[in-house]
């Protein structure tokens, strides 16, 4: 299906949040989504669904100061 991930266009294979972001390799504890615009906490990855044209934002801390 196709996405939008981090305002790009993507295609993914993945039914959910949780196997979208392996299939996208953000694998990091210390990320965090948001699917149209709204916060996703990390426990309910597994059970949020994806569908056609969705907008995730991923967002991963940086270092630095």
């Amino acid at each position: 299906m196709k996405i939008t991930v981090n305002s790009e266009p993507r295609e993914v294979a993945g039914k959910t949040l949780a196997d979208a972001l392996v299939e996208l390799e953000f694998t990091s504890p210390a990320i965090a989504a948001a699917l149209n615009g709204n916060f996703v906490p990390r426990e309910d990855y597994t059970e949020t669904p994806l569908s056609e044209g969705d907008k995730l934002e991923v967002l991963a801390p940086m270092q630095g100061g």
